[in-house]
C-alpha cells in the first residue's frame, strides 16, 4: 500500500516538471570581457594625443599587434542572460612618434549603459481636504 503511495507521487512530480512551461528558469549573470568600451571614453579620444593619454582613458588594450607596435586592440564583449553575445572592437593607431592617427570602431557602442533618468514631476495639490479629525484646521 505505501509502495503504491510513492509510486504515484513520483509519477506525479515527474509529470509536473516534464510539463513545465517556463523556459529559462536558471538565472545567468551578465558577463563583460575585455575592455569595457562606454561610448562616452572613447569619444574623449582624439587624433594628436599620445599613448598615455589613450591609456589613461581607456585602459591598457587587450592586445598589441606584435607585428607592427603601432595598433592597439580594444576588445569589449558582452553575454546578457540568455541573449547572443555583442562584440565592439576599437582599434588605435599611432605613428612612429606614439601620437594617434586613426580611431576605428566596428560598430556604434550603445548609449542604454547610461542610467535612465526618471523625468515624472510630482506636483502638490493644491485643493486642501478637511479630515473630520482635524476639525481645527
Amino acid at each position: 500500500m505505501q509502495f503504491k503511495s510513492v509510486i504515484v507521487a513520483t509519477v506525479f512530480a515527474l509529470s509536473l516538471t516534464a510539463c513545465s512551461t517556463v523556459n529559462k528558469i536558471v538565472y545567468r549573470i551578465d558577463v563583460p570581457q575585455g575592455n569595457y568600451l562606454e561610448a562616452a571614453t572613447l569619444s574623449q579620444v582624439k587624433v594628436g594625443m599620445n599613448a598615455q593619454q589613450v591609456q589613461y582613458l581607456l585602459g591598457t588594450p587587450v592586445l598589441i599587434d606584435p607585428f607592427n607596435n603601432n595598433s592597439w586592440y580594444y576588445i569589449f564583449l558582452q553575454q546578457k542572460a540568455y541573449q547572443e553575445p555583442e562584440q565592439h572592437s576599437a582599434i588605435i593607431t599611432f605613428d612612429k612618434h606614439g601620437i594617434v592617427t586613426k580611431i576605428d570602431l566596428d560598430k556604434p557602442l550603445p548609449d542604454d549603459i547610461k542610467p535612465k533618468i526618471n523625468n515624472v514631476i510630482i506636483e502638490k495639490s493644491t485643493k486642501h481636504q478637511k479630515n473630520f479629525w482635524q476639525f481645527w484646521k
